[in-house]
């Protein structure tokens, strides 16, 4: 690494001869760390929490879905312009920035509802925390390649998004227990709190500096950075063809959250307790998924390694709407979240690793862009099937379509992409 760590001067590549440092000996990596598991335990609470807001006062599935659809189109415009911006500040500042604002924002929402449910105000807030969430996620991950280089970026990627899924699983667990003990809206304050909690740790982190045939381009335009990001995903195969079958898997299961936590409540009749429950299992599958990737990828290449994931996540969604007992509900939802740990964590990794500096955040910009323009239409149209016609045909469909896009990236370079 360019930089020093603070403890004793040493550069960060200086434990054993000219290897890397182990990522848990690597302080500001560790903080970055903390703070990200912090934010992470705060929106699982979120992701609970306001559904069953939309549940509690409305009883609509429909209502729940066109929820997600308005806060999934609100990230993909902002994607449009996140890489440009990431590419042009200070990331630090940048991510310190977008985690106060969602502090505030998200910290609106139990007080307005000590006065009565407002459902408009879930439709004004959410979209803006998640166009400010794609700025901080489009930065976030130029941020990680600053902090541990390329060469331990798939391990330090399995192991944020390991510790998020572990505090995926205490997180909806409590926040079950506390929305039906207090209500879902102090679950969401929750949340808020995680996000001042996730500022302060970054206000202490050391990141990497670009040096100066890396820094932020001319301001050429919006439109044309985005064109450049989009002309290096098209002019890289493998990255080509991820990004064209990412766009039909998230319109797939950008509503799969909805339609499990419909299914538990309208279907099976259970609590939100069971509903917190049965999403913690489901983080567990994450833990396991975001552990194992790196040596599956290191043994089997991205190639293999990404299209099961895919499939077997498709066989998962299948099941989900003809599953009528809890327990199974749970191992569902944890292969389903498991595999796309593994394969979203090799995407995040490939994508880091190839990609220049100078075009990370536009590149990442553009690939978010292209990967979900068409998830929240996807949610809107899941939900709104799955309440007129019932969840097991649509899960059932959904999971099918998954296999399909897991055998038409065998036709693809993704086939072949290598090892490590």
């Amino acid at each position: 690494m360019a930089y020093r760590a603070r403890s004793g001067g040493r550069s960060q590549r200086t434990v054993t001869g000219s290897g890397p440092r182990p990522l848990w000996r690597q302080r500001d990596f560790g903080i970055f760390w903390a703070a990200q598991t912090l934010s992470f335990l705060g929106d699982s609470f979120a992701l609970i929490a306001l559904p069953l807001l939309v549940l509690q006062a409305t009883g609509s599935l429909a209502r729940m879905g066109l929820l997600t659809a308005v806060g999934g189109a609100a990230s993909v415009v902002a994607a449009v312009f996140a890489g440009a911006v990431v590419d042009r500040v200070d990331r630090r500042r940048l991510l310190i920035a977008c985690d106060l604002v969602r502090m505030v924002l998200y910290g609106l929402i139990p007080l307005v509802w000590l006065f009565g449910p407002r459902i408009w105000l879930l439709y004004a807030v959410l979209p803006l925390c998640e166009a400010v969430g794609m700025l901080f996620a489009v930065g976030y991950v130029t941020v990680v390649r600053g902090l541990v280089g390329t060469g331990q970026l798939t391990e330090a990627n399995g192991r944020l998004n390991a510790t998020a899924a572990a505090a995926g699983v205490l997180g909806p667990l409590c926040a079950g227990l506390l929305a039906a003990w207090t209500g879902p809206a102090a679950a969401v304050g929750v949340d808020a709190a995680s996000f001042g909690a996730s500022a302060a740790c970054l206000a202490v982190v050391r990141i990497r500096r670009r040096p100066p045939d890396e820094r932020a381009p001319e301001r050429a335009g919006l439109w044309r950075d985005l064109r450049a990001g989009v002309a290096f995903l098209y002019g890289h195969p493998v990255l080509r063809a991820l990004t064209a079958l990412l766009f039909v898997f998230s319109f797939l299961t950008l509503g799969l959250n909805d339609l499990v936590i419909y299914h538990l409540k309208h279907d099976l009749g259970h609590d939100d307790g069971t509903v917190g429950t049965v999403m913690a299992t489901g983080a567990l599958g994450t833990i396991a998924g975001s552990l194992l990737v790196a040596p599956v990828r290191r043994r089997l290449g991205f190639g293999p390694t990404w299209t099961a994931a895919v499939a077997v996540s498709g066989i998962a969604v299948a099941g989900l709407g003809r599953a009528r007992d809890v327990p199974v509900v749970g191992a569902l939802a944890a292969v389903f979240l498991a595999c796309v740990a593994v394969a979203g964590t090799c995407s995040m990794s490939l994508r880091q690793e190839v990609t220049p500096e100078p075009l990370l955040g536009r590149v990442t910009s553009a690939f978010w862009t292209l990967h979900y323009a068409a998830a929240p239409v996807g949610a809107a149209v899941l939900t709104w099937t799955a309440e007129h016609h019932g969840t097991a045909p649509v899960a059932l469909a959904a999971g099918g379509a998954c296999v399909l896009v897991a055998g038409v990236a065998l036709l693809t370079p993704i086939r072949g992409a290598g090892r490590g």
